[in-house]
């Protein structure tokens, strides 16, 4: 099951530095841009990932084309994709050996988030990190 409790989502955002968010974009008018500027801003890494813009740089991060590219510890996978899309991110979240993935509000792919705890990965589905930050009042980790 996914993690729903507050206690277990906070636990999760004091336990994660390093954030890799597949659909990061480069326009400020899209929920990833702002979302990534707030979790930068309360001291995490974000590493974005998007194919359409890779090379380039967002928030001061270069941007990666997949996953398998970043080749450091990834602690979460932050989705920011249709959900028909949302496995494919999941996939590449559990070759890349995160710890967990995180799908956006409106991200629900339940077969995704399956093979994700199969594979011993903590899961959030249908949230934002942004809210339940300010939701639970939860302190910087940097």
């Amino acid at each position: 099951m996914p993690i729903t409790s507050d206690a277990d989502i906070a636990a999760l955002l004091a336990e994660t530095r390093t954030i890799a968010m597949v659909g990061a974009s480069d326009r400020p008018d899209r929920p990833s841009y702002g979302v990534m500027k707030f979790l930068q801003d309360r001291g995490y890494r974000v590493l974005p990932v998007n194919p359409q813009i890779t090379g380039e740089h967002v928030h001061g991060e270069y941007v990666w084309r997949e996953l398998a590219q970043i080749g450091e510890p990834i602690d979460m996978v932050d989705i920011f994709r249709r959900p028909n899309a949302a496995g494919e991110a999941v996939d590449a979240a559990i070759a890349a050996s995160a710890k967990s993935v995180w799908m956006q509000l409106g991200v629900i792919n339940e077969a995704a988030a399956a093979r994700a705890e199969a594979a011993g990965l903590k899961v959030v589905v249908d949230r934002c990190p942004v809210i339940e930050f300010r939701r639970l009042g939860l302190p910087d980790v940097g």
